[in-house]
């Protein structure tokens, strides 16, 4: 039976004497050692309380003073013994957790590693310091800890894996010259003796160099230049899963990550990550079969190495989008992908206790004899040791335990890797695909439901036959030809299967080299259906995906896809994803867009799923310009290299659709730019301010582009200043705006900066909107604006913006009432849309009721139509009895408004 494991935490050695001999009766090599070293047994009695921290290390011996390896050997290796003896006591006892384990040991190894090389160096002085060729400086070897030396988790038998690297080229400084190649190599030599060799106290750790470049075959130390270059020419995919862990344990840290991380993490979403994966994991389960290893908890099957895998092909999938997840650790990884609900937190919980039951058991393993096993003992006495160390009354109890555990990583693994269409058999369409060229498919496709086959067939025999496609490397092929089929079966599911079809072709094409996209559709089959449903609904979205493919991503997870936003949240998860690009702007501007990207995307597929309203919409569009605009304005000041203050005096302002929260899909933000600040420079530094935004907001990167913006409707229009005071902005709004300026204002909100700059426009606004008009001359002027804008733009009434009686006549209706009457009215200069406004106007007695309600249905349906029509990338709406009964009510509302000659 399962002991608490909480209970055994709490358990402390009253009687280390009782504790030490326990443990001596469990682990054979503990007791040998404290048999042949009674000095051992007296540290570990008066220890027994405390891990073994560094500093107990560093005070271990007098480490500066062994100036050769022969001198530093013993120490090295009594220092060991008694760490060990330590660990095993306060492990069996119940007194040090599975943290303490794996760090106590991984300190062990950095410490010796670090003494190692610093006593190396000290045993060749008559080659003095080896020198950089270009930059003449000292150099210093950089050794690199792989696998779970890298990421804090070794186990208490286990290897080192390292690396040994040295900056530049160059020879050294004594009497007797090498070049660094040559005197690192001693150098690396003599780590590995002092800490590998088997003396008669033993050895520290047994040293593994066989994942350095080339292998067995390859230099024993080599330079940045060269582990670039091999990285760049020839790194293989295993050995990017084996990078990932990597930590330089002494030298230059951060010149080696800057190195090798590009080398690791892909910019975009590598989902070829999951193939490189699974043929690694294949053959190790083929040598687990070869060398009947079954009963190995580390490869067999459910065991420490599948957990391992999982936390790791999220990472190269997705680290290099995400430096969250760029992380050494397993347990700290799989807690940060249940952050991100990569993985369900119950599933990340199951692995972790899973984790934690494996690795404990490894060590306990190991503690028998010190030996490097992770595979189940076979005597009876040995069982039964490990049963009851593991908590258990006897070794069946104990083996059911660990089947069940061995089954729940089993299961999460193959939800992982297990690629859908392995077993599956070829698609029922995969001969229509195949013979598209040899064979007339009308027939098939007819029965299939198409209802354009001469078209369906056309575009189909065009991929064929497409160089793009002929060019496709052979292994993405494969992936391209088994996925047309089943995207031919789901075209069929929707009313337009055709047109749905054709946007799918455009996006296949557009993704036909990449290879990482087409592994995206192949290991989640699901998503073929949702890509479907969007490409089916509307025009706008297929396009939107065909110019931005790495938004497939978004459909993996419907809960995620169709989450309503926390906006608070995703802030806050933008600012974590832009300071993780500190330092680099082009990183924060396609962060910025990616961001951006995926919010829209997430809320088309919700609207198409019908969660949302048309104003509903626009709100949350607006909510999402906001978020991203607050996000430019904070960043892109910190790359202002004089400002004067760490928060910019500065505030964005919306105008048009943004300000009236009416925004669309591709709407423009139309916004100006408020400062309030005395600084003497200040003028010059939020003009710089406004033109880096302007940069950052419509510059196209690779990552596309994020939003037009149009900064006309600033003071004096296109000729005045990019940017002005609050103070300005006052005097102009009072003494030198025209009228339709006045309008605009009607919609215009303070977006994001400083909160009480944004009070002070709302100050303005008000005593602008509000101020004694000429109502004749207020109404002859908005009259004649109108007449100006139909010049331009004809009124039709397929263009529900333009025509008699559409969006810009009711607009310009409530502006005119607010300008006329906002002074008595104070509800008006609220900017709470539209379709309100026209009931406070009602409600004034300012227009009858009857006109107001059809006047607010109209311009519902109209943004409804309007919506829809850019959905489908369409300009004109259908024009049917209702559209014109509309037409006809709105024009009934701006004569009532305006006058029976108004209308021209």
């Amino acid at each position: 039976m399962l002991q608490d494991p909480n209970e055994r935490l709490v358990i402390m050695p009253a009687n280390p004497d009782h504790a030490i001999a326990q443990s001596r009766a469990f682990s054979l090599y503990l007791d040998r050692l404290l048999s042949a070293r009674p000095e051992q047994q007296t540290l570990l009695q008066h220890r027994l309380a405390q891990p073994f921290g560094s500093a107990e290390m560093a005070g271990f011996a007098d480490w500066e003073a062994f100036d050769t390896p022969e001198a530093m050997t013993p120490p090295l290796r009594s220092l060991r013994q008694a760490v060990m003896a330590r660990l095993i006591c306060r492990d069996h006892n119940g007194l040090a957790d599975l943290d303490e384990v794996v760090s106590t040991i991984s300190l062990l190894a950095e410490f010796a590693v670090q003494q190692a090389l610093a006593c190396a160096c000290r045993s060749l002085p008559q080659y003095g310091q080896p020198l950089g060729e270009d930059s003449g400086e000292v150099q210093q070897l950089i050794v690199i800890g792989m696998g779970k030396l890298g990421g804090g988790e070794l186990n208490v038998s286990s290897d080192i894996d390292l690396i040994f690297i040295y900056p530049e080229g160059g020879e050294t400084s004594g009497p007797r010259k090498l070049s660094n190649h040559e005197y690192f190599s001693q150098v690396g030599k003599r780590i590995i003796s002092l800490i590998n060799d088997v003396t008669l106290d033993g050895q520290v750790f047994r040293v593994d160099m066989r994942l350095r470049p080339y292998g067995d075959s390859g230099p024993l130390v080599m330079s940045f230049a060269a582990l670039e270059n091999y990285l760049l020419t020839q790194g293989r995919e295993w050995e990017r899963y084996a990078w990932i862990k990597a930590k330089a344990l002494t030298g230059d840290i951060a010149g080696l990550s800057d190195m090798v991380r590009p080398f690791v993490y892909r910019k975009y979403l590598d989902y070829n990550a999951y193939g490189a994966m699974r043929e690694l994991h294949a053959q190790i389960r083929r040598e687990v079969a070869r060398r009947d290893m079954v009963d190995n908890i580390k490869l067999g099957p459910g065991g420490i190495r599948e957990v391992e895998f999982i936390a790791q092909v999220f990472q190269l999938i997705r680290g290099g989008r995400d430096k969250s997840l760029q992380l050494r650790s397993t347990r700290a990884t799989l807690n940060r992908l249940a952050e991100l609900r990569l993985l369900e937190p119950a599933a990340v919980q199951e692995l972790q206790e899973a984790y934690a039951f494996l690795r404990n058991l490894e060590h306990r393993l190991q503690y028998l004899d010190d030996q490097q096993t992770q595979t189940l003992p076979t005597s009876e006495e040995n069982q039964g040791k490990i049963a009851s160390s593991m908590g258990f009354a006897g070794w069946q109890d104990f083996l059911d335990a660990l089947n069940s555990e061995r089954r729940k990583v089993t299961r999460h693994f193959e939800q992982v890797f297990i690629l859908p269409t392995e077993t599956a058999p070829d698609h029922p369409l995969s001969c229509l695909w195949r013979d598209i060229c040899e064979q007339d498919p009308a027939e098939q496709l007819s029965s299939l439901g198409f209802d354009d086959v001469s078209g369906v067939t056309g575009q189909l025999r065009a991929l064929a036959q497409s160089q793009r496609y002929q060019q496709i490397p052979l292994a993405g092929r494969k992936k391209f030809d088994a996925l047309i089929p089943p995207l031919i079966e789901v075209s069929t599911h929707f009313p337009n299967p055709a047109a749905t079809l054709s946007r799918i072709i455009n996006l296949m094409e557009a993704i036909s080299r990449r290879a990482s996209y087409l592994a995206l559709l192949t290991e989640y089959p699901q998503t073929l259906q949702r890509l479907a449903t969007l490409c089916s609904a509307s025009a706008w979205v297929s396009n939107y995906l065909t110019r931005h493919p790495i938004l497939l991503d978004e459909l993996l997870d419907a809960r995620v896809l169709y989450a309503t936003p926390d906006w608070p949240a995703l802030a806050s998860q933008l600012q974590e994803q832009m300071q993780q690009c500190e330092g680099d702007v082009e990183a924060k501007m396609d962060t910025l867009r990616h961001f951006q990207h995926a919010q829209a995307f997430r809320l088309v597929a919700q609207d198409i799923a019908g969660m949302w309203t048309v104003e509903a919409l626009s709100d949350q569009l607006s909510l999402l310009a906001d978020t991203v605009l607050d996000a430019t304005l904070r960043h892109a000041w910190l790359d202002i290299p004089s400002r004067h203050t760490d928060t910019p005096r500065f505030a964005i302002i919306g105008y048009g659709k943004l300000g009236g929260k009416e925004l669309g899909y591709a709407s423009d933000l139309d916004i100006i730019f408020l400062y309030d600040d005395d600084h003497p420079d200040a003028t010059d530094l939020y003009s710089r301010l406004a033109r880096k935004m302007s940069t950052w907001l419509t510059s196209a990167t690779s990552a596309g582009i994020l939003y037009d913006i149009d900064l006309r409707l600033r003071p004096n229009g296109a000729s005045g200043l990019l940017v002005s005071s609050l103070q300005a902005f006052r005097s102009y709004q009072e003494k030198q705006a025209w009228v339709w300026e006045h309008q605009a204002l009607t919609r215009a909100r303070y977006v994001a900066g400083a909160a009480d700059i944004g009070e002070g426009f709302e100050a303005i606004r008000h005593d602008v909107l509000t101020q004694p008009r000429d109502l004749d001359k207020l109404r002859s002027e908005v009259l004649t604006m109108r007449q100006r804008m139909l010049e331009s733009h004809p009124a039709q009434e397929y263009d529900v913006k333009h025509a008699r009686g559409g969006i810009i006549d009711v607009e310009f209706i409530v502006q005119y009432l607010i300008l006329a009457h906002a002074g008595q009215l104070p509800a008006f200069t609220r900017n709470t849309g539209n379709i309100a406004l026209l009931a406070v106007a009602a409600e004034a007695g300012l227009i009858s009721h009857e006109l107001a309600e059809q006047g607010r249905a109209a311009y519902r349906d109209y943004r409804k139509l309007q919506h829809a029509a850019r959905l489908n990338e369409s300009g004109k709406v259908e024009v049917n009895d209702r559209l014109r009964a509309h037409y006809q009510q709105a024009q009934q509302l701006w004569l009532q408004v305006f006058g029976p000659d108004s209308l021209g």
